[in-house]
């Protein structure tokens, strides 16, 4: 499959774009820029919206980040949006050391494994069930979560990655962008 939109690399970019991409960079802590964002690149207003979305979700809140990036990528793996997998598992697995203590062990790999709390896998587990099948979330759903220690701003912060993950997913393989060439250097 091609890029159905054209990636605005960044020596192309307007510079309202360029100044969006050098804050994903930083706030992501990458040295370059996503083909998520160079797909956006060509619409400032969408980039803008995405990026705020994705920064506020994603990068601020209570929940751990490497708890973030677990969820995406597990709801990004069980829609098969092979971008979104390999990108948010990079992360993941590049924060290994918080959870395990070592950085040869691949938190993608060992997602049902004693290194992830149990808190962590009821949340990747019913956030993931809810953003594929989010008619079917219940009150049950919720009750798991609080029995896990969640309060509910938690919960209502865990399921803002349901929304995040469709919608980064819907951008990805809607736009039909490949994997970075720097995320294939990293597995």
């Amino acid at each position: 499959m091609n890029n159905r939109f054209e990636l605005i690399e960044y020596a192309d970019a307007s510079s309202e774009v360029k100044a969006l991409y050098q804050e994903t960079m930083q706030e992501l802590n990458i040295p370059f820029v996503l083909n998520w964002f160079k797909c956006q690149g060509n619409n400032p207003v969408l980039l803008r919206g995405n990026w705020t979305k994705l920064r506020s979700t994603l990068l601020t809140g209570q929940i751990p980040f490497v708890l973030k990036q677990l969820i995406i990528y597990n709801i990004s793996s069980n829609k098969g949006c092979q971008y979104c997998a390999h990108a948010h598992g990079v992360m993941a697995n590049s924060l290994s050391r918080t959870l395990t203590g070592r950085d040869d062990i691949k938190l993608t790999e060992n997602i049902d494994s004693d290194y992830i709390p149990s808190s962590y896998k009821t949340a990747i587990q019913v956030v993931t069930h809810c953003a594929l099948n989010p008619g079917s979330t219940t009150d049950g759903d919720f009750d798991r979560l609080r029995d896990e220690g969640y309060s509910n701003a938690d919960i209502q912060e865990l399921m803002s990655l349901a929304d995040l993950a469709n919608m980064l997913n819907t951008i990805a393989d809607i736009s039909g962008i490949k994997i970075d060439n720097e995320l294939m250097e990293t597995k």
